[in-house]
């Protein structure tokens, strides 16, 4: 493994990062999504809630960002090299299959940086609402979800590369497919109990759950934290796993058929 063909593929992906496209995707996205759901938790508010419900939604808006935005840099970049037609000719150099899954993983933990610290800012000019104040749980909880947002793109792309571009829709709906079971805007207890089993099973569910422990008691539940961590890890390299058996699937059919 090579450490400088990995910091390649890296700035190969991050320099198409000051393309018009993807500055919407990066700011605009977010700030609209930050602006309808803080209105709509300003306004209910307004209504006589006693529980002030805006700073925990809206934190839990920047922590799905992570998720999407890990998984989007994974899924994405496969995709824009099919559609440059310029996928064959990049394993056609000495470059790994895991260089260049650890390549985009860092492409993703590095935008996130941007997301969260951009989404941050708006939030706190918007509605005076300081994210950060959930303290020191922050951080372990936004590494767990970039882990999250890791497997849910290797996943869809594990299909993607053996496909080809007709599943490329998986790219854009594996950001949110778990979304409506992983309890990111309200309680676990608010889905059928069935329902709650199989959410029980996806890492951010424990994450959001824990997260809203530690607005409404100010403690930091350590097994919601480790239960995300076990089930992120077992998923990351199960998705990692079948990725590169995907992809050596695809290599013995030829990969110019992706193209």
């Amino acid at each position: 493994m090579s450490f400088g063909r990995i910091c390649a593929i890296y700035k190969k992906y991050f320099y198409n990062f000051f393309r018009l496209d993807q500055f919407t995707e990066l700011f605009f996205w977010p700030i609209l999504d930050i602006f309808l759901w803080g209105i709509t938790m300003v306004w209910i508010q307004t209504l006589g809630s006693s529980v002030a419900i805006a700073v925990p939604v809206l934190t839990a808006l920047v922590f799905w960002q992570i998720v999407w935005r890990s998984n989007y840099e994974v899924a994405v970049n496969i995709l824009n090299e099919l559609w440059a037609r310029n996928f064959v000719n990049l394993f056609s150099t000495p470059l790994k299959p895991i260089e260049w899954v650890i390549s985009l993983m860092m492409l993703g933990l590095s935008k996130n940086l941007i997301t969260v610290f951009f989404g941050s800012i708006v939030i706190f000019f918007l509605y005076s609402i300081n994210i950060f104040d959930l303290g020191a749980p922050f951080f372990p909880y936004a590494i767990s979800l970039v882990i999250s947002g890791w497997w849910c793109g290797f996943l869809s792309s594990s299909i993607i590369i053996y496909y080809g571009q007709r599943m490329q829709m998986l790219a854009w709906v594996a950001g949110y497919i778990f979304s409506p079971l992983s309890a990111v805007f309200y309680p676990l207890n608010a889905l059928p109990s069935w329902l709650q089993n199989i959410s029980k099973m996806l890492p951010m569910t424990h994450v959001f759950e824990g997260m809203r422990k530690c607005y409404q008691t100010g403690v930091f539940s350590w097994s919601d934290y480790f239960e995300s961590m076990a089930l992120n890890i077992l998923y990351l390299a199960a998705s990692i796993g079948l990725f590169l058996f995907m992809f050596d699937k695809s290599r013995e059919k030829g990969l110019s058929r992706l193209e």
